[in-house]
């Protein structure tokens, strides 16, 4: 049996909430492990995409919008020590039909935290934005700073970053813990055991299989799938220049200008059939192909007979509300549940961590929100 290895903290799951939770426990200096089984932004993992969307509207939910704020900061800093482009502030867009009541509470919000926002009633985003068949939209808000994120790539170096600054990367399987009072140590599938004083399990849309009792019935997998249309050549009505990343809540679709050069992304922000993040099948359905088709030919009709030449299915890991789940686990008093990402955590990965990390040291306050109290067995979606 190998001699075992000790550390102050092990987090398990190396996507952008395990990522950022040990970067942040390393720079209080704590000794940490970050097990992954896959690898970082593996294609398995809900961070493992190309792009995701960082925006502050978030309407009445301003912890949401604060976090955001302190994210981008952060996600700034890493890239400028990654040499790399990793965020494309794009502006992003989001659209209002006639009785959404989100759009005067973000402004309120985007109001009280300051940050730069614009209103367009309909006929001025027809005039600025030609290419766009706003169907259905009455008013639009703008935020001109917020953007995109390259997912994957930051992911990856976000843990290269953090090796550097001592965190110690294994590529494990941590199988599931024994239930006791107090964690000594957790097993790899080859048997090897790691000891530590406390342990994060950041383990995505595996949660609910880690500790199945307990988060098999808050956590929610579900298939997303996305769409890259291909954009007529010689065409920049489509890119970043000319058209933000946009969203509109009474379609449950967002979609992105098209970034370096990998079309025009479309995806359905509705919640998806419920999979096993193991066994779920990564091919895209004519299904779901066949909507995104007749979506884009009636939003953008110049990409009428675009053909799509990129697919990805991925998941959410929904909590019942969309709120995320931080909290300490009931009965094992040294383990902690990190998760929830419930389609739009990515953006908020520096913040994520950053509290997740103050929890674990014992600085923090916990905020009522995120506990583990507060998740139902029964989704009913408020946080978009």
């Amino acid at each position: 049996m190998p001699k075992p290895m000790t550390f102050d903290v092990v987090v398990i799951g190396a996507g952008v909430f395990g990522a950022w939770t040990a970067w942040h426990l390393a720079k209080r200096k704590w000794r940490v492990l970050l097990a992954e089984a896959y690898g970082p932004a593996h294609t398995r993992a809900s961070s493992g995409g190309e792009s995701r969307i960082i925006r502050m509207a978030y309407g009445a939910d301003e912890i949401y919008t604060r976090w955001s704020q302190n994210s981008l900061v952060q996600w700034n800093k890493l890239f400028d020590r990654a040499g790399d482009r990793l965020f494309h502030q794009t502006g992003v867009l989001w659209l209002a039909g006639e009785d959404d009541e989100r759009l005067p509470e973000s402004i309120a919000t985007l109001n009280r935290c300051a940050i730069k926002h614009q209103v367009m009633e309909r006929a001025e985003l027809e005039e600025r934005y030609p290419q766009v068949n706003f169907y259905a939209v009455e008013r639009g808000l703008l935020e001109p700073e917020s953007g995109v994120l390259m997912a994957r790539r930051a992911v990856a170096f976000l843990v290269a970053d953090a090796v550097k600054r001592g965190v110690r990367l294994e590529i494990v399987q941590i199988v599931a813990p024994f239930k006791a009072k107090k964690l000594e140590s957790v097993e790899t599938a080859q048997g090897e055991r790691i000891s530590a004083g406390q342990f994060v399990f950041a383990c995505g849309p595996w949660l609910g299989k880690m500790f199945p009792e307990l988060l098999g019935p808050r956590i929610f997998p579900t298939r997303q799938e996305v769409f890259f249309f291909g954009t007529p050549p010689g065409d920049l009505r489509f890119a970043p220049a000319a058209l933000p990343t946009w969203l509109f809540t009474m379609d449950e679709v967002y979609g992105m200008p098209d970034l370096e050069n990998r079309g025009l992304k479309v995806a359905l922000d509705a919640h998806g059939m419920r999979i096993d993040p193991d066994t779920q099948s990564r091919w895209a359905s004519p299904e779901v192909a066949d909507w995104a088709r007749r979506y884009v030919a009636r939003r953008f009709p110049a990409l009428k007979d675009a053909l799509i030449v990129e697919t990805r299915v991925c998941q959410y890991e929904n909590t019942s509300n969309g709120d995320f789940l931080i909290d300490r686990h009931p009965e094992l008093e040294n383990v902690w549940l990190a998760g929830g990402g419930s389609g739009h955590g990515f953006k908020h990965g520096p913040a994520f961590g950053e509290y997740a990390a103050a929890l674990v040291c014992g600085k923090g306050k916990a905020e009522a929100r995120f506990s583990l109290s507060s998740k139902a067995t029964v989704q009913q979606r408020a946080v978009y």
